[in-house]
């Protein structure tokens, strides 16, 4: 078995840094990203973990710059919506939550939207601008969905997709790039597979966002595996340093 040791490294960062420090960044330089870069960004991720090794992935590299407003503006009712449950102390649409305070945190959502029409607006108000736009899709036709007929929601799913996902911000990270993985156009989905000619047979996962960044992001802040890892049961002794 070939081993990778501490020294590794991802063009020229420490592998172990580079996960540490690879976090979400929403602000670009005005500078483009050439498609041979893209390519090699994708050309890489194409190695991420997945179900059977189907690849049930699909990216649509969004160019035209009207079929980038009209993105723009299928992502902002979800922000706004988003933001309105953020102010209200709310997880946004968590599965486990209050559903009438989430109702009237989102009855607010038009309000956010006023306020934040008054300002420069962020990165939701500037979407079509980031410099490489990459609509992510699943393939429903080739994910094992096990947990499929569940009377819950599901998850499963995900696991063939996301991993390639990270892959592409890490493969990103690589070519001096950052970016970010939102989800807040799937408030919208049917709208953006009508936009985007997407079949039934496939699922809007996300959009990765990139460029070369303005901040490369160097300290990330992150609970400590004693909050999330317990031994042999949900509620077991906290997994600890030995």
């Amino acid at each position: 078995m070939r081993t990778v040791g501490p020294a590794a490294t991802v063009m020229g960062v420490d592998l172990i840094d580079a996960l540490r420090t690879t976090g979400a960044v929403r602000e670009f330089l005005d500078t483009g990203v050439p498609d041979e870069t893209v390519y090699r960004v994708l050309e890489t991720a194409r190695f991420a973990p997945n179900g059977g090794n189907r690849q049930a992935w699909r990216v649509v590299v969004v160019k035209d710059p009207d079929l980038r407003r009209a993105m723009r503006d299928l992502y902002l009712p979800g922000w706004y919506e988003y933001l309105a449950q953020v102010r209200a102390g709310l997880t946004p649409w968590a599965v486990v939550t209050d559903r009438q305070l989430e109702r009237d945190a989102v009855a607010q959502a038009p309000d956010v939207a006023r306020s934040a029409s008054q300002g420069p607006g962020g990165f939701a108000e500037h979407f079509d601008e980031v410099p490489v736009m990459l609509v992510l899709l699943a393939d429903f036709s080739k994910l094992a969905t096990v947990d499929r007929d569940a009377d819950h929601y599901t998850l499963v799913g995900g696991a063939s997709i996301y991993p390639f996902a990270w892959s592409v911000l890490l493969a990103a990270r690589a070519e001096g790039l950052a970016g970010v993985m939102t989800t807040m156009v799937v408030r919208d989905e049917p709208g953006v597979k009508r936009l985007l000619a997407i079949p039934d047979t496939a699922t809007v996962a996300g959009v990765l966002a990139l460029g070369h960044p303005v901040r490369q992001p160097t300290r990330l802040r992150r609970e400590p595996v004693e909050s999330f890892a317990t031994v042999d049961r949900f509620d077991g002794e906290p997994l600890a340093m030995p």
